[in-house]
């Protein structure tokens, strides 16, 4: 029974159309946004913006796939799709990027492997052991 109450993985938040959200949001989940959020998102899932989702504020998330807008910063550590309808007024932070003609970006975009800042350092660490043998 206990395994039953700790298995949590399949959540999936919807904000729909019509839906005004003022804070900020931080989810394990995965979220979809089909009305505004004026706030920040930061969660461990996929955020899917909705053609008439409308984000102002920061987005952090492991994947994404936008066709509303985002007006702010958004960091993806692992895919970013833009669909042809989509806005970003903001910078990218990203590993893959995937953008449909039609799609409108204003802003600065970084691509890494590593998006995380805590993986940056691991070379670093690794080069002084072979040079000490």
């Amino acid at each position: 029974m206990a395994k039953y109450n700790e298995i949590e993985t399949a959540a999936i938040n919807l904000i729909s159309n019509g839906t005004d959200i003022t804070g900020d949001i931080k989810s394990t989940g995965d979220i979809r946004i089909d009305g505004t959020l004026s706030g920040n998102l930061a969660t461990k899932g996929k955020v899917v913006i909705g053609p008439t989702g409308k984000v102002k504020g920061e987005v952090v998330c492991k994947n994404s796939e936008v066709s509303g807008t985002i007006e702010g910063k958004i960091t993806v550590t692992q895919l970013l799709i833009l669909k042809a309808s989509s806005k970003i007024l903001g910078d990218i932070v990203t590993s893959k990027l995937s953008i449909e003609p039609g799609a409108m970006f204003t802003g600065n975009c970084k691509m890494s492997e590593n998006v995380n800042n805590g993986g940056a350092g691991t070379p670093r660490e690794k080069e002084p052991d072979k040079a000490g043998k």
